[in-house]
């Protein structure tokens, strides 16, 4: 695939009204980015395969099951006066993408140096999105596979001094040291917990003072749109430049290099009284999980009435044509049927004819219908 140039023209200058919007996409049917992706794994040292992390290098991690033209289209139907959106390819493009003012395409190439390249690690790739060009000082930041499930009201995400946050439906994490069998978030949690709780760190030189009230709690973050304050990042980039340098320095996600992005900035911000903690109605399925169906049906039957939910994608090595995806394309394109501005509507005629498979028939409640209790059930395997 040629290289996508990045197109300064192209650039939302950022101002103080702006919300812009960050997603990271890839295309892991794509026969270059695969031959590519292959070369990185053959390059490694031998023995570096017992630093990689569970489930990093699974076809589930880079699967592209439209969940980004659906998240759009969310985004579009609940916040129509988002900022700029940025998408994050490795030298790829949907192929449903229509130009637009209003989105500019970011490679790698033109955001990271090319030390860091070529990376599959997306807590790698996150650390450097405030670098991107005119991006505005608020902004949502999302994985393709997380979407807004109801009107935005901005007050629900940020507040004057910051920003807000929502723990986890999963377990707390073990207080001990970080552990190759655990996931990514899990160890970030206990590397945050330890940096933040470092008495050799008082002398960093950080623009704030931690609150004296703070405490860690050793719980994941949840998988959500995640709202950010740019300025947070540079800083931080000076406070903690080894965290930094460690997560950009993968190839592959990797069990002692856990992503920092989606944790200890979230954990530095409540710490410092920036960030605060706030319950949001959200829900999560895991595709992989045996009660799946039941988790799209539920999830249909709230679409509205969530503040926000994620679809993540744990059938690891499954193939294309495999039921428990179409199920998730046939929940997802009843609950968003209209295109969003950003789709060519000559290729959306054409693949937007959801395939219909042996699944439960998803059906959109009644208006004004009791909606389900949308608290997860404890247990559900999250790979973030």
């Amino acid at each position: 695939m040629a290289r996508l140039a990045f197109n300064p023209s192209n650039v939302h200058m950022s101002h103080d009204s702006a919300i812009d919007i960050v997603y990271l996409w890839v295309d892991g049917n794509d026969s270059s980015w695969r031959a590519k992706r292959q070369a990185a794994l053959q390059r490694l040292a031998s023995d570096s395969s017992a630093a990689m992390a569970r489930y990093s290098n699974v076809e589930g991690r880079f699967r592209d099951n439209h969940e980004l033209r659906y998240s759009l289209r969310a985004l579009e139907k609940f916040f129509p006066e988002h900022g700029h959106v940025y998408i994050v390819t490795d030298a790829q493009a949907p192929e449903w993408l229509c130009p637009s003012d209003r989105l500019t395409l970011v490679d790698h190439r033109d955001l990271m140096p090319e030390s860091s390249l070529p990376t599959f690690d997306s807590g790698h790739i996150e650390s450097w999105i405030h670098h991107i060009p005119g991006l505005s000082e608020r902004y949502f930041y999302f994985n393709d596979d997380v979407f807004f499930g109801a009107p935005v009201q901005l007050r629900d995400w940020f507040h004057p001094e910051g920003f807000h946050l929502a723990w986890s439906d999963d377990p707390e994490v073990t207080d001990e040291a970080m552990r190759m069998d655990a996931t990514s978030l899990e160890n970030a949690c206990r590397l945050s917990i330890q940096w933040l709780s470092d008495p050799t760190r008082s002398g960093e030189p950080a623009c704030r003072v931690q609150d004296p009230r703070y405490q860690s709690t050793f719980r994941t973050f949840a998988h959500s749109p995640r709202p950010m304050l740019k300025s947070i990042l540079w800083e931080l980039e000076d406070v903690a430049p080894e965290l930094f340098a460690t997560v950009r320095s993968t190839v592959f996600r990797s069990w002692d290099k856990p992503t920092i992005v989606s944790d200890f900035v979230l954990r530095w911000a409540l710490a410092h009284g920036i960030a605060s903690i706030r319950p949001y109605r959200h829900r999560y399925v895991s595709t992989g999980e045996a009660d799946q169906q039941k988790q799209l049906q539920a999830l249909v039957a709230e679409f509205g009435a969530l503040e926000f939910f994620c679809i993540n994608d744990t059938t690891d090595d499954a193939q294309t044509q495999d039921p428990r995806l179409l199920n998730v394309l046939t929940a997802l394109q009843s609950m968003l049927p209209s295109p969003s501005r950003f789709e060519n509507t000559m290729v959306v005629q054409h693949s937007d004819t959801v395939p219909q498979v042996a699944a439960p028939t998803f059906q959109m409640p009644v208006k004004g219908a009791q909606a389900h209790e949308s608290t997860n059930a404890s247990g559900l395997q999250r790979r973030a």
